[in-house]
């Protein structure tokens, strides 16, 4: 077990956005979570690394754990760093492709050439990109196309060494050449991380996930093996939700 997160609720003022929450992600597991808008998934999934803090009038109850820490208790930029996040639109920053894979390593207090080019070498490989970049990493990270631009914010992620990844909808805006690519990078990278990936591709949850969680209007429903979940669900409303009837 790498996260347990015990009867937690958010809210956003008057809004109950998630219900009393209990479940474990285990290590290197792709979590899937799966549910219609407004169900809380993108909520349950800022609140692991804390991002909720940044909202106003959001309220916390219940607890998360790592490694047995209460993530409360973590610093925030230690806990981000632990935690890092993909979200569903590339955002990378007004550098070069090299610049925005050393960013954060920078910030850390590396700045040896040799250590800051290995960095950004391991990171790219591991995120599907070097080969497609390797001759051109002073170029601007705008020249890239929006799925390798994904990649790269994958890569800008790992170079920081996270023990979890948050994916939020990383395939959205993506054709299938450049989803596939990044789902390849995602099951290779299970091997040295623990993956959630929120995402309203039921396919693609059934492609990757280890597990899957549905999310309904603020509560979990069910978590388990994704050929279970797909395949023989405890509830009802997983089911229907899965086979397009609503949703």
């Amino acid at each position: 077990m790498k996260i347990k997160v015990e009867d937690l609720h958010v809210y956003y003022g008057s809004i109950h956005a998630l219900k009393g929450i209990s479940m474990e992600i285990r290590r290197n597991e792709i979590l899937g979570a799966i549910g219609p808008a407004n169900s809380g998934k993108t909520s349950f999934l800022r609140t692991l690394n804390r991002l909720n803090d940044l909202e106003l009038h959001v309220r916390m109850e219940g607890q998360v754990l790592m490694d047995g820490e209460d993530i409360q208790k973590i610093n925030v930029s230690l806990l981000r760093k632990r935690i890092g996040m993909v979200f569903a639109l590339p955002l990378p920053l007004p550098l070069s492709i090299f610049d925005n894979v050393a960013y954060g390593p920078r910030m850390h207090g590396i700045h040896k050439k040799k250590e800051l080019a290995d960095i950004v070498e391991k990171s790219l490989k591991a995120s599907y990109l070097w080969e497609e970049v390797k001759d051109r990493l002073s170029s601007s990270a705008f020249k890239l196309s929006g799925g390798q631009q994904q990649r790269l914010c994958i890569a800008r992620t790992l170079a920081v060494e996270p023990e979890v990844i948050l994916f939020d909808e990383p395939c959205s805006g993506l054709d299938p050449i450049s989803t596939a690519k990044v789902e390849e990078a995602m099951l290779e990278l299970k091997e040295k991380y623990t993956l959630v990936l929120v995402t309203n591709n039921t396919k693609q949850a059934a492609r990757v996930s280890d597990r899957v969680a549905f999310f309904l209007m603020g509560e979990l429903v069910e978590v388990d093996g994704t050929s279970k979940i797909f395949t023989n669900p405890r509830d009802n409303r997983t089911g229907e939700y899965i086979t397009g009837r609503f949703g």
